[in-house]
């Protein structure tokens, strides 16, 4: 099944990474290589495979696109990224579950379908033109750790 105009959604996993100390803690952020998104800033991730656990998934994906790896996950955030074509129908449908960690092993670098990685502070943001939903769940999960 084709992920542009599916007849269902498919699950999209994503990681929102943390390094440094808290309250000046940098996020992984990472440029799209390939459509939807080609050339838009995200948080990592991916779709997840057919047997594959969500966690799992998510570590996958995050290691593939970055090349790094992140301790203990907390759950931050389900939604629905919808997009649709000119003439009104559901032209990519993704149900996103996003994780949040804190690295702990190797060097940012892209890989897989990433443009480019850059660690950003909380100021640095705006810069980036990420997507209200992705700011939402870097801030959620920001207060998620702090609680963990």
């Amino acid at each position: 099944m084709s992920r542009e105009y599916p007849d269902r959604p498919w699950v999209g996993i994503g990681v929102v990474a943390f390094d440094g100390a808290p309250g000046e803690e940098r996020v992984l952020l990472v440029r799209r290589g390939k459509p939807p998104r080609e050339g838009m800033w995200s948080l990592p991730g991916g779709a997840q495979h057919v047997g594959e656990r969500a966690e799992a998934a998510a570590r996958r994906e995050l290691f593939e696109e970055t090349g790094i790896e992140v301790g203990g996950l907390e759950l931050a955030a389900v939604f629905d990224s919808i997009s649709h074509d000119e003439a009104g129908a559901v032209r990519w449908h993704y149900t996103i579950i996003d994780y949040c960690g804190r690295w702990t092993a190797g060097e940012a670098r892209p890989g897989d379908d990433v443009a480019a990685v850059a660690w950003a502070l909380p100021e640095e943001l705006p810069t980036y033109d990420l997507t209200p939903d992705a700011l939402r769940v870097i801030a959620e999960s920001r207060e998620r750790l702090k609680r963990a």
